[in-house]
Formats: C-alpha cells, sequence, structure tokens
C-alpha cells in the first residue's frame, strides 16, 4: 500500500480492507525483522514518548482527520444535558442505593450521596473547562495526551475503557434484574447457572447480552437520533422518578430514621466509593464535544446543569427509599420495587421496574456512544490499531469501535458479578477523574516554551505533594485507624502544598472561553477526594486493578510503544509542527 508524504497517516487509517496492514501498518510490523528491531529500541523509544506531548491544535486538527470522515457537529446544550442525565441516571440509584445502604451505610446512604456527588461536581468542572478548549472526540484521553504526555495518557486510555467496558456491563445485568422484577421473577430465574464456573462469574446472563447488541445496532445508526431517542425516554424516566418520590414520601415512616448512622463516618465513606458507580457516565458527555455546535456555550451547560439536577434526585430518592423501610429489610437486587410491594402498593412496583428499565437503557445508550468516541481517538493516534478510527461516511458514526466495545461489554456482562463490575469500576473511574484534575493544574500554570525552568520544577514540586499527602490520608483511612494524629500531618501538608501553588507558581495559561473557578483550590480539592475515596476500596478489587495495569503495560511495550512512536515520528516529519516535550518546554527534535 502506498502513502504519499504528509497523507500517509490519514490514507492508512481510512482503509477498508482487512489485510494485516490495515490493523497494523506501522513499519515496526512490516515484518519479523523490523518488529525484532523495534523491540531492541524499547527502551529508547519509551524514554522518548513517556515525554511527548500533543499539541492541541495537532490534536484537534492532524488526529482527528485520520478517521477519514468528520462527524457531523448536530447537537446543541439540550442534548448534552438530556445525555447528561441519561447517561449518570441509571442502575447506581436503583441497585446500588439498596445494596449500600442495607450492608455497609444504612440511612446515611444519602450522606453517601453527597460525598460522591462534591467528587463528581468538582471532576465535571475540570472536563468542562478540558472540553470547552479541546472539544475532541477523545475525552480525558486528549485532554492527557495534550498536558501530561502520552505514556500517561495510555494509562488512562486504558483505564477509561476499562472503566466502559465494566460500567456498561454492571448496567445490562441490572438491566436484567429489573426485567425479572416486571415479569415478577426473581433476578436468578433469568440468568443461567454453571456449577463449574467460580462464584463470583458462574451466573451466566444472556438477557444483558441481548439489550447489549440492541443497544450497539442504534448507537451506530446515527448520534443524532440516538439524541433524540434519549431524551425522550429521559423524560419519561424523570417522570417516573417524581412519582417514586412523591408516591414514596406518602408511605415514609420516620421512625425508619432513628438509626441514621449505624455504620459510622467509615461507612459512609465507604459507601461513598461505591457510589461513585451512581455519577460515572457524565464524561461520555465531554467526547460528544467533536459533535456540539457551540462547544463554549452547550458543554457548561450540558454538564453542570446535568449533574447538578443528578445529585438532587440521588439524594431525594436515597431518603425515600429510607424512609419507606428500615434500612435491614432493603432488597439488594431491586430495592425500589420491593419496598412499594412491602408497604403495600403492589402496583407500583412495576411502575418502578419499567421506569428503571428505562433508565438504564438510556446509559447504557450513552455509555455506547461515549466510549466508541474514546476508543476512536485512542486509534487515530495508533496506540490501538487505526482501523477502529474509522468513521462510517453514511452514519457519521464510528461504526467499528462502537461495535468492539460493545461486544466487550457483552462479553464482561454475560459472565461477571456486579459487586466485582461496581468496585473495579469505581477505582478505575476515580484513578482518571484524579488524573485528569493533575492535568488542568499543569494547563494553568505550565506553557512549553514559555514557562521558566524555575516555576516547572515548583509546579512540579507542588503536584507531588498534594498527591502524595492525598495518597497518605488515603492509606490511612483504608487500614482502619481510628487514630487522628496522621491526619494531622497528611491535611495540613495537602494544604500548604496547594496554598504553595497558588501563591508561588505563576498562572501561564488563562482559559480562552470557559474555565474552573479557584484554581488550583478546586483541581487540588478534586485529587484529595478522588484518591481518599479509593482508600475505602476493598484489597481485592485494588488486586484485579493491578492486573489489569500489568495487562495494559505488557500490550503497550509489545504493541502499543512502538505503533504510537512510529506514528509520531512520521508526524513529526510530514505535519505542520513537532512535538513538544514535557520536561524541556521546548519543541521537540
Amino acid at each position: 500500500m502506498e502513502v504519499t508524504k504528509g497523507e500517509g497517516l490519514k490514507k492508512r487509517s481510512c482503509c477498508a480492507g482487512c489485510t494485516k496492514t490495515d490493523f497494523l501498518p506501522e513499519p515496526s510490523f512490516e515484518n519479523w525483522s523490523n518488529y525484532g528491531k523495534a523491540l531492541g529500541q524499547t527502551w529508547s523509544r519509551f524514554t522518548d514518548r513517556i515525554t511527548a506531548r500533543s499539541p492541541e491544535d495537532y490534536e484537534l486538527h492532524e488526529v482527528r482527520a485520520r478517521s477519514g470522515h468528520e462527524m457531523k457537529k448536530n447537537l446543541t446544550w439540550w442534548d448534552l444535558c438530556w445525555f447528561g442525565i441519561g447517561a449518570v441516571i441509571g442502575s447506581g440509584i436503583f441497585v446500588l442505593t439498596g445494596q449500600e445502604a442495607k450492608d455497609v451505610v444504612g440511612p446515611a446512604v444519602v450522606l453517601s450521596y453527597v460525598v460522591s456527588g462534591v467528587s463528581a461536581m468538582l471532576s465535571v468542572f475540570c472536563y468542562t473547562e478540558f472540553a470547552v478548549e479541546i472539544p475532541s472526540a477523545g475525552g480525558s484521553f486528549a485532554y492527557l495526551r495534550v498536558e501530561l504526555g502520552d505514556f500517561v495518557a495510555f494509562i488512562g486510555a486504558g483505564n477509561i475503557l476499562l472503566e466502559y467496558v465494566i460500567g456498561g456491563a454492571a448496567v445490562a445485568r441490572s438491566w436484567t434484574s429489573y426485567f425479572a422484577t416486571l415479569c415478577n421473577y426473581k433476578p436468578n430465574d433469568f440468568r443461567i447457572h454453571v456449577s463449574s464456573l467460580a462464584s463470583d462469574y458462574n451466573e451466566l446472563d444472556p438477557i444483558a447480552v441481548a439489550i447489549t447488541i440492541i443497544i450497539c445496532f442504534l448507537a451506530v445508526y446515527s448520534t443524532k437520533g440516538t439524541s433524540r431517542f434519549n431524551y425522550i425516554l429521559s423524560m419519561i424516566h424523570i417522570v417516573v422518578l417524581l412519582f417514586i418520590i412523591i408516591a414514596g414520601f406518602t408511605k415514609a415512616d420516620t421512625k425508619n430514621y432513628s438509626d441514621f448512622m449505624p455504620y459510622g463516618a467509615r461507612g459512609i465513606f465507604a459507601a461513598s466509593a461505591v457510589l461513585f458507580f451512581a455519577y460515572v457516565g457524565f464524561d461520555a458527555v465531554s467526547t460528544m464535544a467533536e459533535e456540539t455546535r457551540n462547544p463554549a456555550k452547550d458543554i457548561p451547560l450540558g454538564l453542570v446543569g446535568s449533574m447538578t439536577v443528578t445529585t438532587a434526585l440521588y439524594c431525594i430518592l436515597a431518603v425515600v427509599l429510607c424512609l419507606m423501610q428500615n434500612y435491614n429489610n432493603i432488597d439488594v437486587d431491586a430495592p425500589f420495587s420491593v419496598a412499594f410491594k412491602d408497604v403495600g402498593m403492589n402496583w407500583a412496583q412495576y411502575v418502578v421496574a419499567f421506569g428503571a428499565l428505562k433508565g438504564m437503557t438510556t446509559v447504557l445508550l450513552v455509555s455506547a456512544v461515549g466510549q466508541a468516541r474514546y476508543l476512536t481517538h485512542i486509534a487515530r493516534t495508533h496506540m490501538v490499531t487505526p482501523w477502529l478510527a474509522n468513521v462510517h461516511a453514511k452514519t457519521g458514526t464510528p461504526m467499528n469501535a462502537t461495535i468492539v466495545m460493545l461486544t466487550a461489554t457483552a462479553i464482561v456482562a454475560f459472565f461477571t458479578n456486579l459487586n466485582i463490575l461496581s468496585n473495579l469500576l469505581s477505582i478505575s473511574t476515580l484513578f482518571i477523574f484524579m488524573l485528569v484534575a493533575v492535568a488542568l493544574l499543569v494547563r494553568r500554570h505550565y506553557v512549553p516554551g514559555e514557562t521558566l525552568d524555575a516555576d516547572r520544577n515548583k509546579l512540579a514540586v507542588c503536584i507531588v505533594l498534594i498527591i502524595g499527602s492525598s495518597i497518605a490520608t488515603a492509606a490511612y483511612w483504608g487500614a482502619n485507624s481510628t487514630g487522628w494524629i496522621a491526619y494531622a500531618f497528611t491535611l495540613p501538608l495537602w494544604f500548604l502544598s496547594t496554598l504553595g501553588l497558588w501563591c508561588f507558581v505563576p498562572k501561564a495559561r488563562q482559559p480562552k472561553m470557559w474555565g474552573v473557578p479557584m484554581v488550583p483550590w478546586l483541581p487540588s480539592l478534586s485529587i484529595l477526594i478522588n484518591i481518599f475515596l479509593l482508600g475505602s476500596i476493598d484489597a481485592k478489587s485494588f488486586m484485579r486493578f493491578g492486573l489489569w495495569i500489568v495487562m495494559l503495560l505488557v500490550y503497550y511495550f509489545f504493541i502499543g510503544l512502538h505503533a504510537s512512536y512510529d506514528t509520531a515520528k512520521e508526524a513529526e516529519v510530514s505535519g505542520p509542527r513537532a512535538v513538544a516535550r514535557v520536561e524541556e518546554g521546548t519543541v521537540g527534535k
């Protein structure tokens, strides 16, 4: 396949065939000899890529061009707001609320939602500034590439994909639970039990696979059509939620709130870490910035507006559930439906189950749209095969990426228990949100070629201290220590590090259209809360997360590094400008 200088990357990525060169077109993979040489240069290539940053205009134009066709710009703030609501209100509120209220936190689950909501809103602010300034389908992957470099972006990318696959799988399995309730069956009546498999993987869920396939067809067909379908369903969903709130309060019994915090403060934060799952999905809206007509206006309204509505609804719904039933009697599979049944409103359980199914359907739909756009942009950089970057000429949607991501989602949903999925998802998501907050601090305080070396070094020290003090706080909390002496050291260290960044490191850039207020305080607080919530998640989930990171690194050093290295070197030769280096603040060679 012949490629002309300056057009190679674009043409390679747009091939319709299915030969090896369509999946691995880079020189390092042309033959075994080239691959052997590439492996021999792994260390030098890694040291090159770990410091490489992608300029904004390069990310927005040259990288975007590798999809062959432009995504259609037909979304408004109204679409984004409903996408945000549709992306978030699903199995988190309808399933995990009951699970955490019964076993972890009690009626104080409402406070857990407040803590998670504050953390999510801080992350929303960080995402919004990036989405307005860098309106790319790559979302947080693109933001990390621009500010923290290729390697950090790759680790972030792997966790983004994990977040969406297991998030979609968790929602799909929850869909089965409420569908069973609607049909007057137990959730496991619709699952296939295989005793030879491990206990957390032996309840096979064919309905979860079926709903994922249907969602795949809808997501591939049209983004605008998906948007219309989403906000029609979301409007119906809001009506059902209002019904739950009003009808639930008529059956409220304040005696159920007599033991408000049976598990203490530790239960509140432990539940917050898991219930963060309920806020996952808003970042999918940032991936639609490339398809938004007026990013500066539409993205802030869409993201902040939808998160405000969602947080308020979550808190009210949590109060309603715990007033209707004693927390010890809450059903962990379908808490709201069973609660109405237990208070004598048998007919209402069907309305609730119907509303829950609507909500989970919209979550799956928006998740499908978002995850495909993430994968598309990652493929544009050749960190994964560029075949996944193709945008279909007729539908204007990333068809290949959508099908691949939802196939992975269906496989995970078929086998894996919800508890495993929710904890692992929370780790991955909190990790990504922490990285985006760090990237925002770098963006505001560091500009290559302009920031003085001394200021760059002070910035690095402050960020390291902010992260380090946050990790120490989370570790001490996670160790179940009852003393307070460690907090008297770690929290002031976080405060002084942030204060030092504010006082002694000058701002290098101001946002052009919309910016996060109170920088560096809000991004630094986002880092602290996200890392602190990580300290409340169980050790087994961290072991699974560590295994995933190891798998990412194996893939990166054997394939992703060499593909992205070849792509970057060709771009440096043929592109309009070279790639900036993180540590130099100058243009790379």
